[in-house]
């Protein structure tokens, strides 16, 4: 087996790959709300500027051999990045014990990761990007037109049918209750979803999601919130996971 076949065909490397995916996304949650430049700058401490090197850049290695502090000031590593890229080594891990290893593993791992970023910036700012939901549509339907050409017209329908879902609940809460309810970045994330797992798994993605946030908001009441109708709750991190387990559920 020769090099390429063997980078495209182990299960070791998206594992191994996933904490430098966590790297760039912790960079990119961080950045893309506040409209800084993702690739361009260079990483910096955000307390005293200082430029990071190479050794400074390891991931999840690096924050525990400076234990969490900036080498130049000392001052605290936000822990946000090393959490960031532990999820994305658990969402390689996940995917690598659900599907065997190949193109397939690599496209699931990139499915994943895609999603914990919109997740993730969702829990921190409340908003779904346009830029990363809407390319994940395109995304999920030119997957069904190059690999499963039969079923584009079922995910065309369910990027549609899961838009309209949302958005329609959406105005209908506005209308009863006077006020936002979800957004429109809520709707897209949906048709993204449809894209990629089809019309027939989106009633487990709603049903899955609802579940997950009303877990949340129960963990939330055990530990002293009052949970009221102006909480506001973000509803991407729910949908986000739903839909990456309905992508690999058998």
């Amino acid at each position: 087996m020769g090099t390429p076949d063997l980078l495209i065909n182990s299960w070791i490397l998206p594992i191994l790959a996933g904490p430098a995916i966590g790297s760039f996304l912790g960079v990119l949650i961080r950045r893309l709300p506040a409209g800084r430049p993702v690739a361009a700058a260079r990483s910096a401490c955000e307390a005293c500027g200082h430029t990071l090197g190479q050794s400074e850049l390891i991931p999840v290695v690096s924050y525990i051999i400076q234990r969490g502090r900036c080498a130049a000031c000392g001052a605290a590593i936000d822990p946000e990045h090393l959490w960031i890229e532990l999820a994305a080594l658990v969402v390689a891990a996940a995917a690598a014990l659900c599907v065997p290893a190949g193109p397939f593993l690599w496209l699931t791992c990139a499915l994943g990761w895609w999603l914990l970023a919109l997740g993730w910036i969702d829990a921190r700012v409340f908003r779904l990007p346009d830029v990363l939901t809407l390319p994940l549509i395109l995304a999920g339907l030119a997957e069904a037109a190059w690999l499963e050409p039969v079923a584009l017209t079922d995910r065309v329908l369910a990027a549609a049918v899961g838009f309209a879902s949302l958005w329609l609940l959406a105005v209908t809460y506005r209308r009863l209750r006077g006020r936002d309810g979800l957004g429109l970045g809520d709707a897209k994330l949906l048709a993204a979803g449809g894209a990629w797992v089809g019309v027939a798994a989106l009633p487990f993605v709603l049903f899955t999601g609802a579940v997950l946030a009303l877990l949340y908001a129960l963990a939330l009441r055990l530990r002293g919130t009052t949970l009221s109708g102006t909480l506001k709750l973000p509803l991407g991190p729910f949908l986000s996971a739903a839909i990456w387990l309905a992508w690999v559920r058998p």
